[in-house]
């Protein structure tokens, strides 16, 4: 995982703040060492910080004269503007935080998966956490975060692509067929090595785990989708899981992977994964 943590964040909200601060106390008093008294620095830090904003804006905002400190003219017409400037960013930025605080999230998964592993640990995260409301959206292709307002998704891959995100298993497959009989007719799925040569094709992964239970055949699907049946004596497996080429991923951009609720979750569902 790649990027600033939220306590970077919070750092570089902070400095905001307080470079606000500077200005305006500085301002009001026309004295950098009354404006520390009030901030409870020292006047250095005060100075520092208006240095650092007039650097960036190429404009010189006070003058030192006989009689003390001066706004130039410049300050003068733009400090109205600039104050309102700072507290429309700290009001933007508690709408943003109070956003992220919302126990909402919308999740993009395929249907199989949720099925058979997302849905269950969902439903034990809402227990834990019962202000939660989840909205599941079934696709098997990645839509765009934005247009699709989502949180989280979950992808079968080869890895996260341009996201940030946590691999939910090593992609093990493994064949599996009814606990009791099943013929030997293989049960295709889009994905799947067996899918053009078999007798019966269904959608995925997840319907070719519930066609072996029914004795339909056999399936091969990944592991992470078909322990649960195996576990609860559904489907029997018949040979040894073997690693695959793809993996389910959890992934999101990076402003959405940073967001206490999904970071929340995120550590939720990794829990008891192999490593």
């Amino acid at each position: 995982m790649h990027g600033q943590s939220t306590e970077d964040q919070d750092k570089r909200l902070a400095a905001w703040h307080w470079l606000g601060q500077s200005v305006d106390a500085a301002a009001r008093h026309l004295s950098f060492t009354r404006a520390a008294d009030e901030l409870a620095v020292t006047p250095a830090a005060v100075g520092q910080q208006i240095r650092a904003l007039e650097d960036v804006m190429g404009v010189v905002l006070f003058r030192r004269t006989p009689k003390g400190l001066e706004l130039t003219p410049e300050a003068e017409n733009g400090l109205d503007a600039l104050r309102a400037g700072f507290l429309q960013f700290e009001e933007s930025v508690r709408a943003m935080q109070a956003g992220q605080s919302s126990k909402a999230l919308t999740i993009a998964a395929p249907r199989d998966f949720t099925a058979k592993w997302l849905a269950p640990r969902l439903a034990a995260y809402g227990r834990s956490d019962p202000e939660t409301r989840f909205s599941i959206v079934s696709t098997d292709v990645l839509p765009e975060f934005t247009e699709a307002n989502l949180d989280l998704a979950v992808i079968l891959a080869e890895g996260p692509g341009n996201h940030e995100g946590l691999r939910l298993s090593d992609g093990a497959m493994v064949t599996v067929a009814a606990a009791e009989g099943g013929g030997d007719t293989l049960i295709g799925w889009p994905g799947s090595a067996s899918d053009d040569a078999s007798t019966l094709r269904v959608s995925d992964a997840g319907l070719a785990i519930d066609a072996a239970a029914n004795g339909f055949g056999r399936a091969r699907v990944p592991m992470l989708l078909a322990q649960s049946d195996i576990d609860a004596g559904r489907v029997r497996a018949l040979d040894n899981a073997a690693p695959g080429d793809l993996a389910y991923w959890l992934v999101a951009p990076l402003p959405q992977w940073r967001q206490k609720k999904v970071k929340a979750l995120v550590e939720a569902l990794s829990e008891g994964l192999s490593a």
